[in-house]
């Protein structure tokens, strides 16, 4: 309750305090002695005299200390004054319980205080007192849409106006609670009878114009947000109203410059923050998510739905522990919250934890059995599994379900051949494709229409998806820095040579390293090895990148380096035990560990690297064909991936020439595949292990595995991607040049 809000008559008259009609010649004077006169006291408030009023009243408690009208008069001289009003308001409904006006002006103070129920309490009070009360009507109102309750909200804005038609503000906040019930059409009635009645209400005119964005009719949003800054121009509203019709519409660069310059206006504006960070999300910058999430969760922390937008962006930037704190932080707060329980799914999905992913998305099905997003996560782990036509059941039901729901469209193209059978799949996806998507969808689905095309023999139009899908790949990802990499790998091999890393190594046997280029046959080779008994596939850890940084750091104090050494060493096996159980041989098969393959050799000296070799062009041809989701910004242009290729055969010579032969062992994708019983005794004994059948029926073995290989590795063996790169010789431009160095021969090739 403000000060100078018409607060009721403590005299019982039922008029409004400020137009009481108390004694207007009264004033000041010492202390009263005697009964107190009500009149003179509404008087010396209505006058402005608050102090005077205070003080008189004051003296008459010390008389009449359970007086309730002298209470209630002291509370409203303290509100006028900007005073603690409340236990004067407490103390005045206490001593009054069957006065609405105490009642109703002590729920007035607690809503302003935000304490909801209680606030309702006390207005529900009043109301019973006096259900004709439009005030109290509006704030009990209030309350019930603080509280979560906007269908309460709505007969109560509708009783109010039943008593008072022409109350603008009503009016405007009945239509507050239809958009938070989803109905735009009812709210856009409220403001606009709302205008009717003062048409220059930049607020009204902002809310208006939100309502229509919701209902999309963006010309008239986004003429009525410019109309109100014309007539309120520093009105932070305005412009986060502008910014996300301006969103909606596509125009992304002026929507960002909307939402700063709200934010410039009113640096704590939340919903501001947030929603820079969801349209920063969607254009891929992350970085910029990040920090705008972070603001507003500093202003609101358990606003569970950025919580879950922060654990989205993180999980899309590889930051998979972070995103699951966020997501489990959300379900801390609201247990029954079906966007965390599909977050949790996909990160434990790519942390390997494969039976946690399941619960989570079980967890989300018993929530929402018909939610598409939660079926879709659900056929991705049945995927994972090998489960291949569960999954395509599901992929198609979510399509009957949600024709526009653009995920199961590219699922089912990832995890099966294309045929020209499948041209009511092309039709649906190049419909999707002719609308308005967002760069996510469109990229994903140009690559899997691009896969299609491939697939039944059409490669000029294959090629042009694929290039569409890199160049909307390029305006999400970040910047590929050939000079960053090329000393990065200045900086490993140095590290390398100075042969301070030794100290303090591993003898364990247990680490197999498969390396190499992606696309390369990594994945094939871990399926085939990992159908061993003795073997664990741990699929693609995340662990070296950070592992040389430490030795980096430490390169120059030698005498610290031992430890540290010792340190990455048992934390590697001990990440390792998380996967592997009792095996004695656990494979990790990230393909960029070829960075590190002589540091992984320096510290586990008897651990066994296998280097997997594919022809250039059909390796860079396949990146290039493969949505890697951003994360490797190499992959998305011919020039960069040929600068990386190069960078990656310089590392890779340095390491051959380097370690051991026991240590390394070069295999080729090509006659692995004509020749696989050759060559996978070869990898056998190269890990000391007897030979095993099982090895050759490796599609028939039962494990999880979520790389972009996992339906291929799970078919017989083809020879059909050899040489595929002919397909697009056309195409190729700098990886035509591409060629093996001398000395550098495949073994049995």
């Amino acid at each position: 309750m403000p000060p100078g809000r018409n607060e009721a008559c403590p005299c019982g008259s039922g008029k409004k305090f400020k137009h009481c009609c108390g004694d207007p010649g009264a004033s000041g004077g010492a202390a009263p002695v005697g009964p107190p006169d009500f009149s003179a006291l509404i008087a010396l408030v209505n006058q402005g005299h608050l102090q005077e009023a205070e003080t008189r009243t004051r003296a008459h408690l010390e008389q009449q200390p359970e007086a309730g009208a002298l209470w209630k008069v002291l509370s409203v001289a303290q509100l006028r004054q900007g005073k603690e009003a409340l236990p004067a308001l407490e103390r005045a409904a206490l001593l009054l319980p069957a006065d609405a006006e105490a009642q109703a002006n002590l729920g007035a103070a607690l809503l302003e205080r935000q304490a909801w129920e209680p606030a309702l309490q006390s207005l529900r009070r009043a109301l019973q007192l006096d259900a004709r009360n439009p005030q109290a009507l509006l704030d009990a109102a209030q309350a019930q849409r603080a509280l979560g309750r906007p269908h309460e909200a709505v007969k109560l804005y509708h009783w109010a106006l039943q008593l008072e038609p022409r109350r603008r503000e009503a009016h405007n906040d009945l239509g507050n609670a239809y958009l938070e019930l989803g109905k735009a059409g009812e709210a856009v009635q409220c403001y606009r009878y709302a205008l009717q009645l003062k048409p220059d209400d930049p607020s009204v005119i902002c809310n208006l114009a939100n309502a229509l964005r919701q209902l999309g009719q963006f010309a008239e949003a986004i003429a009525l947000s410019r109309g109100a800054l014309a007539l309120a121009p520093t009105l932070a509203m305005a412009h986060n109203n502008l910014g996300l019709c301006l969103a909606a519409q596509g125009s992304a660069t002026e929507a960002r410059s909307s939402f700063q310059e709200a934010l410039r206006l009113e640096p704590r504006y939340l919903e501001a923050h947030y929603n820079l960070g969801q349209l920063c999300a969607g254009q891929g910058a992350r970085r910029e998510a990040v920090a705008a999430y972070g603001r507003a969760l500093e202003l609101s922390p358990h606003r569970t739905d950025i919580l879950c937008s922060l654990g989205q962006v993180l999980f899309e930037a590889r930051r998979v522990h972070e995103a699951a704190e966020c997501y489990q932080r959300a379900l801390t707060l609201d247990p029954k919250l079906l966007d965390a329980y599909l977050g949790l799914a996909k990160v434990r999905r790519v942390q390997g934890l494969y039976a946690e992913a399941e619960q989570s998305c079980q967890a989300a099905l018993m929530l929402q059995p018909d939610s598409v997003a939660a079926l879709h996560v659900l056929g991705e782990l049945r995927a994972d599994r090998g489960a291949f036509s569960e999954a395509q059941q599901l992929f198609e039901r979510i399509i009957v379900m949600a024709p526009q729901f653009v995920p199961a469209y590219v699922s089912l193209a990832n995890h099966r051949r294309m045929t020209v059978a499948d041209e009511s799949w092309r039709a649906a996806v190049e419909q999707l494709l002719a609308g308005a998507l967002p760069l996510g969808d469109e990229t994903s689905l140009r690559f899997a229409l691009g896969k299609y095309l491939d697939e039944t023999g059409q490669f000029a139009a294959a090629f042009e998806q694929y290039r569409r899908a890199n160049e909307c790949s390029k305006r999400v990802s970040g910047a590929y820095d050939p000079a960053k990499l090329s000393a990065r790998i200045g900086r490993i091999l140095e590290l390398f040579h100075s042969g301070v890393v030794g100290a303090g190594a591993s003898d364990s046997q247990r680490p197999v390293f498969i390396i190499g280029m992606p696309r390369s046959g990594t994945s094939l080779a871990e399926q085939i090895l990992a159908s061993h008994p003795a073997v664990f596939g741990a699929g693609e850890l995340h662990f070296w990148n950070k592992a040389f940084e430490r030795l980096e750091s430490q390169a120059r104090q030698p005498q610290q380096l031992a430890g540290t050494v010792g340190e990455i060493a048992r934390d590697y096996l001990e990440y390792l035990g998380t996967h592997a159980g009792d095996a004695t041989r656990v494979i990790d098969k990230m393909p960029a560990n070829f960075l590190y393959a002589g540091l992984i050799h320096a510290v586990f000296p008897r651990a066994r690297i296998i280097h997997m070799r594919r022809d250039p062009r059909d390796t860079c041809l396949s990146i290039y064909c493969q949505n890697f989701y951003n994360a490797s910004p190499y992959a998305n242009d011919l020039a960069n991936l040929a600068h990386y290729y190069r960078e990656y055969l310089r590392i890779s010579a340095a390491w051959r020439a380097a370690l051991p032969p026991e240590s390394w062992l070069e295999v080729p994708y090509e006659t692995l595949v004509t020749q696989p019983e050759l060559w996978t005794r070869r990898m056998l004994e190269f890990l000391d292990l007897p030979w095993d059948e099982r090895c050759l029926q490796f599609h028939r073995t039962e494990r999880v595995v979520i790389t972009a290989s996992r339906w291929q590795v799970r078919q017989q063996l083809s020879t059909g991607s050899i040489g595929r790169w002919r397909n697009y010789a056309a195409h190729l431009g700098p990886l035509a040049e591409l060629a093996e160095p001398e000395g550098a021969a495949l073994p049995g090739a």
